[in-house]
């Protein structure tokens, strides 16, 4: 037996009730990107039901809507833990809830606090520039001949929970890189702070490039997610994409860095190809949606990415086995029709495919968690603590 989970990172479906203290009422990725991307779209995704989804918040999608007889079962999930990053998304996706969000800096210039930035420098011997929320491309355009000129390190946040490392290859090797972030983990984790990113990039000054070399380095969690649970268990673990960066490659027995989401889609393509050794759970990110074309507010960019993501759906549903289980969901909203470049507090879509199967309406669930605890249902293990089985 197998289980999947998909994330198309970032792959909102509405405003959650509570969007307006994150000042995102009003966003919706799916529903904005089809009303601006004019025509028919998605034909796998709706096929799925999709646009069925988005009906049980009383949205129809344009070129993506409802069908008679969708393939799978459809829902929507609420984010029960209070943010809207990568990490809290991801870690409640595997059963692990917060309390309390992680902390997040001002926008402007000074974001982060002088002992931080103090610490940083006595560690890494390096002195920062920029200090402020921006988008990537953007800060390391306007600063990016000063950092090559002086050696300083572009240092920068956003709206999420995030200390961001940005550097030339040529400047800062990335083994020095790597170690400079890691040195930032620790220093960060006395501030609560999500994840920090190294972000290095190539070019000259008008023509940098980041390259696919970034790196996420999550703060610790305590308790146990899917991973820890199914690994005991017996259950053959796989993280693609940056999953093993989310979770600190712990309790994953299999975890492949590729970068892209072409390398992730030809990596989950070559893994579902093979019949599985035993049990196995395999957890997916395809990032790019929200890294190129969410936070660069991007619409038609991303409903192109999404229409890949779709044609490989398609070639998935025809090699998935009777004894193999598809979920396809998002971790957070990242509406590129929205104001600024940060995510949005939204709901996800939810949609579990069997061959073979029942299909039902799976609802309006409480908790991402939910999809934890059909998993361990499928595999036919009891006991796991949060979520509630819709299998």
């Amino acid at each position: 037996m197998r289980a999947v989970i998909i994330v198309i990172d970032s792959f909102g479906i509405g405003a959650l009730p509570d969007a307006e203290k994150y000042g995102d009422e009003g966003s919706n990725t799916i529903l904005h990107i089809c009303e601006t991307v004019k025509g028919k779209k998605w034909p796998v995704l709706k096929k799925l039901g999709l646009g069925n989804a988005a009906l049980l918040l009383g949205n129809e999608l344009p070129g993506c809507e409802a069908v008679k007889d969708p393939l799978a079962s459809f829902g929507v999930m609420n984010e029960k833990s209070p943010g809207k990053d990568t990490t809290t998304g991801h870690w409640e996706l595997a059963g692990l809830e917060l309390d309390s969000a992680f902390t997040t800096f001002p926008p402007k210039y000074p974001s982060f606090p002088e002992k931080l930035l103090a610490d940083f420098t006595r560690e890494t011997g390096k002195e920062v520039i920029g200090n402020k929320a921006a988008s990537g491309t953007a800060i390391i355009e306007e600063l990016g001949k000063e950092h090559m000129e002086t050696g300083k390190l572009i240092v920068y946040t956003s709206g999420d929970s995030v200390f961001q490392v940005a550097a030339h290859e040529d400047i800062v090797p990335l083994d020095e890189l790597y170690d400079i972030c890691n040195k930032s983990r620790i220093i960060c984790d006395q501030y609560n702070v999500g994840r920090i990113i190294a972000r290095p990039f190539v070019g000259k000054p008008g023509s940098f490039t980041r390259t696919k070399n970034r790196r996420d380095y999550s703060i610790k969690y305590k308790g146990e997610t899917i991973f820890d649970f199914l690994k005991m268990k017996g259950v053959n673990t796989v993280g693609v994409g940056k999953i093993g960066d989310i979770f600190l490659e712990r309790g994953i027995n299999d975890s492949y860095h590729d970068k892209g989401n072409n390398a992730c889609i030809k990596r989950t393509e070559e893994l579902l190809s093979k019949p599985a050794d035993g049990d196995e759970f395999i957890f997916v990110n395809y990032v790019d949606t929200d890294m190129l074309y969410g936070h660069r507010r991007n619409p038609h960019g991303y409903s192109d990415e999404v229409d890949n993501i779709d044609k490989h759906l398609g070639r998935l549903l025809e090699i998935l086995k009777e004894d193999e289980l598809l979920i396809i969901t998002a971790d957070h909203g990242c509406d590129p029709t929205f104001k600024g470049t940060d995510h949005t507090r939204e709901y996800v879509p939810l949609l579990c495919y069997q061959k073979g199967s029942e299909v039902i309406n799976l609802g309006v669930r409480n908790q991402f968690s939910d999809i934890t605890a059909t998993i361990t249902d499928f595999f036919g293990i009891p006991g796991y603590p949060r979520g509630v089985s819709f299998l």
